[in-house]
C-alpha cells in the first residue's frame, strides 16, 4: 500500500474513531484533560480506552513523519 494511502487511512481513522464519541465533547479529549487534571480515580481501563482512542492519532504522527522524511530525503537526493 501507497504511503499517501496509508495516511489517508490513518486520519480517516483518527477522525472517527479517535474522537468517538462526538457529542458533547470528542472521548479522546475529554480522557486527555481528566489526565492533565491528574487522573483522580481513573482506573486501568479508563486507561486503556485512552490508548484506544489514542492509537490512530499514534498511527497518523507516524504516518505523516513518514512522508516528511520522505519528502526530504528525496529532495537532498535530487540535488
Amino acid at each position: 500500500m501507497k504511503l499517501k494511502t496509508k495516511l489517508l487511512l490513518a486520519l480517516l481513522a483518527s477522525l472517527t474513531l479517535g474522537v468517538a464519541p462526538f457529542y458533547p465533547e470528542p472521548h479522546i479529549w475529554g480522557k486527555l484533560k481528566w489526565i492533565a487534571g491528574g487522573a483522580h480515580d481513573m482506573r486501568l481501563l479508563d486507561y486503556w480506552d485512552t490508548f484506544l482512542h489514542g492509537a490512530p492519532w499514534l498511527v497518523l504522527l507516524y504516518f505523516t513523519l513518514q512522508l516528511i522524511f520522505k519528502v526530504i530525503i528525496d529532495q537532498k537526493s535530487s540535488t
